[in-house]
């Protein structure tokens, strides 16, 4: 796996845009423009590709660091910065009862039975 298909998992994980990436750069002072954030996210064989070194991708780490935690000095709620979970899948709602259940409780168990007309006698 390639630096660049980690920089792309980590983009899409914590659904960063490009000018987010850019500002997390810069909290590590890193300067990189849109553009060239762009071309790592390029397929292989695009003519404007670029390959992302180590050193890119060290300094998103630290900065992705610094953007979620927050300095030393200067420490951020967790809390109030990471996304929120999404609801639990294991935990089933409770299950709605089926059609034909409710089709028998809403039947009239009182009809006497129909004669029929056309009926042919054996």
């Amino acid at each position: 796996m390639t630096n660049n298909d980690v920089l792309k998992k980590l983009r899409v994980a914590l659904k960063l845009r490009d000018d987010e990436i850019v500002d997390i750069l810069k909290l590590v002072d890193f300067n990189i423009t849109k553009s060239e954030i762009g071309a790592f996210f390029r397929k292989d064989d695009h003519p404007n590709y670029m390959e992302c070194g180590d050193q890119i991708l060290r300094n998103f780490l630290n900065g992705l660091v610094i953007h979620y935690r927050g300095t030393k000095e200067k420490p951020k709620d967790v809390n109030l910065t990471l996304p929120k979970p999404k609801k639990d899948i294991a935990e089933k709602p409770t299950r709605r009862p089926s059609f034909k259940s409710k089709q028998k409780s809403n039947m009239d168990k009182d009809i006497s039975p129909v004669k029929y007309k056309n009926k042919k006698k054996s």
